[in-house]
């Protein structure tokens, strides 16, 4: 229980966020906010972070700073998408990372996934469409959103391989710090010193919550709880950015929007029995070097 009301509560923060990396992309460029972001992510693990990550070796260096490469690219791809599109929207088709993670376990492992995940891809193809230019929404910006989805989906499958094995908080830093250096450097021309609350509230928020804490928390309750539940919980992302969207950020969603989101949800719940499977199957195949006589990783969190 304790492990999914911290999904919950990760689900909210990234609901929220939805708005305010909104309001402060208007205010300060998006690379720089970016980098700035995850610098402040990096630096919220600390002193604990760095004397975790010489522990998990070589080959956990080489998985977190992979993890922390896919972070930065769907954030980009999201951000941008945020830019030119709604709340609401951008948290509907960011959902679909749920759809798109047994589709990516078939695609990278050869995983079987049952027809209720085709059912769920396409039910949420189809309510994507509707969104697509909706008043207040953008095609472009849509799309950008989904491949930050896709990117998600991906870094959430390798997570459920890695989680396993890792310590927690020293694979988050390193995760964190790697995604910090290559927006540094992307973002390097445009980097200048955050100014207004605006601005530094989605900082503060985006940088200590809804990344140190929130993907530490993730590595954390996912070794805690099935897959099939993290799964589920994670499908109140877009519930949350709708709120928020529409108490926050005055989204006024017609009716032709409003049922996107709701074929869209319900390709999401579709999906998610088919996505919870893949993800255990891809635990099961994690842990069994394990089983072969190496002691696997203990919980230093």
């Amino acid at each position: 229980m304790p492990a999914l009301l911290a999904l919950v509560a990760v689900t909210a923060v990234w609901g929220l966020t939805f708005v305010q990396v909104k309001d402060a992309v208007a205010l300060y460029p998006l690379l720089a906010f970016l980098a700035v972001r995850f610098g402040i992510a990096s630096l919220a693990l600390g002193v604990p972070g760095v004397c975790r990550a010489w522990r998990l070796g070589r080959a956990g260096w080489a998985a977190a700073a992979l993890l922390g490469l896919l972070l930065a690219g769907g954030y980009v791809l999201q951000t941008y998408g945020l830019e030119r599109t709604s709340v609401s929207n951008a948290g509907f088709v960011t959902g679909m990372y749920v759809v798109l993670t047994p589709v990516l376990a078939l695609a990278l492992f050869g995983l079987r996934i049952p027809a209720s995940a085709w059912g769920g891809v396409a039910l949420a193809t189809l309510g994507l469409a509707l969104l697509a230019g909706v008043e207040r929404g953008s095609a472009a910006g849509d799309l950008l959103v989904l491949g930050g989805a896709a990117v998600f989906a991906l870094q959430i499958v390798l997570m459920e391989r890695y989680a396993p094995r890792f310590d927690a908080l020293g694979f988050t830093f390193v995760e964190m710090l790697a995604a910090f250096a290559v927006l540094l450097v992307v973002a390097a021309p445009s980097l200048e010193v955050p100014r207004g609350w605006t601005v530094w509230s989605a900082l503060i928020v985006t940088g200590v919550f809804a990344s140190a804490l929130a993907f530490l928390v993730q590595m954390w309750a996912q070794r805690r709880t099935s897959a099939t539940r993290t799964a589920l919980v994670f499908a109140l992302e877009p519930v949350w950015a709708a709120f928020f969207g529409f108490t926050l950020a005055g989204d006024r969603l017609g009716p032709v929007a409003w049922a996107g989101c709701a074929v869209i949800m319900a390709g999401i719940l579709l999906a998610e029995p088919a996505a919870g499977d893949a993800l255990a199957r891809l635990v099961g195949r994690a842990r069994r070097p394990a089983a072969r006589g190496s002691d696997p990783p203990k919980d230093l969190l």
